[in-house]
């Protein structure tokens, strides 16, 4: 019985895996706190809470992320049990049976190791999302002193408009609004161009994730073809399994496809409608195109003269 892509051995690390290291593991694995937990509900609160009250919202948003990717590591590690019990389970079962809950199993492994992967490379959208909740932390002081030297003024004039301190407040408030453009500019930069960064990240992971699902699939659906389920009669006897080659065949074709995929192979391309009206507000009627060949032909003859 052949079980060199079984679950029930070791499984090499794939040529894609050596050649390619990983992204560093992401920051929510191995926590004490599950997803659910009082703590990750905790956490979600007081982030919006404490800070400066420019980034709280963003700060906030970062924290369900990382309580969105604890539940994801929680289900990769389900699933990964989930392949290793239907193994376990199919192994005392008739030939067929056990060998395709095996390949089955391998195949709902790899699911949950790509899963496992995919928080990872998630991780790094969220990551660069901070970088913007950063500046934003930064940024407030400098709004806050603006404002401060802006009241304080408005306080002096008002209770003493011939204050010595009044000029002297407005040179401040003079260098606090050159600061604070400076730093509302970079907020400005730094904001579209990580968070377009961020989403590239995001959307790329899972992509990548949702068309690996679809190829295990269609490979799930071809080991269940080798399962004979006509109907028997008592004491018949099913005839002898013979689909082990077959099986171990299509786990290398699954595994060289998911090795093999790029991007640039990916087969769902987003259809935009919005591109079609643009092309139809550039395309300029046929008598504009012989008025306007008209109009240059006249230039040409007048530079010509």
């Amino acid at each position: 019985m052949h079980r060199t892509y079984s679950l029930r051995s070791q499984k090499a690390p794939t040529a894609a895996q050596l050649q390619s290291p990983p992204p560093p593991p992401s920051s929510t694995k191995s926590k004490f706190f599950g997803t659910g937990s009082i703590s990750s509900s905790f956490r979600k609160t007081v982030a919006g809470a404490t800070g400066p009250e420019l980034s709280r919202k963003l700060a906030q948003y970062v924290k369900i992320e990382k309580n969105v990717m604890r539940a994801i590591e929680l289900t990769a590690r389900e699933r990964r049990d989930v392949a290793k019990q239907l193994s376990a389970w199919g192994e005392e079962n008739d030939d067929d049976v056990s060998d395709v809950t095996d390949k089955l199993g391998v195949l709902i492994y790899e699911i949950g190791e790509l899963e496992d992967q995919y928080i990872d490379k998630y991780d790094q959208y969220r990551i660069t999302l901070k970088s913007i909740r950063n500046i934003e932390a930064s940024v407030q002081p400098s709004r806050d002193r603006k404002q401060k030297i802006t009241d304080d003024i408005a306080h002096l004039k008002y209770k003493d408009p011939q204050s010595p301190k009044i000029p002297v407040l407005e040179q401040e408030l003079v260098r606090a609004e050159a600061e604070s453009l400076v730093a509302e500019a970079q907020l400005s930069n730094i904001t579209r161009e990580q968070l377009k960064a961020a989403f590239n990240y995001q959307f790329d992971a899972t992509r990548e994730l949702a068309e690996k699902y679809a190829l295990i699939a269609g490979y799930g659906k071809a080991l269940l073809e080798l399962l004979d389920d006509s109907a028997v009669t008592p004491g018949e006897t099913r005839p002898a399994y013979d689909g082990y080659e077959a099986s171990k065949q299509i786990i290398v074709d699954a595994e060289n496809a998911l090795s093999s995929w790029t991007l640039d192979s990916a087969a769902v391309k987003p259809t935009l409608s919005l591109h079609h009206e643009y092309e139809e507000e550039d395309e300029v009627p046929v008598d504009e195109e012989e008025a306007a060949e008209g109009e240059f032909a006249k230039h040409d003859e007048v530079d010509g003269n």
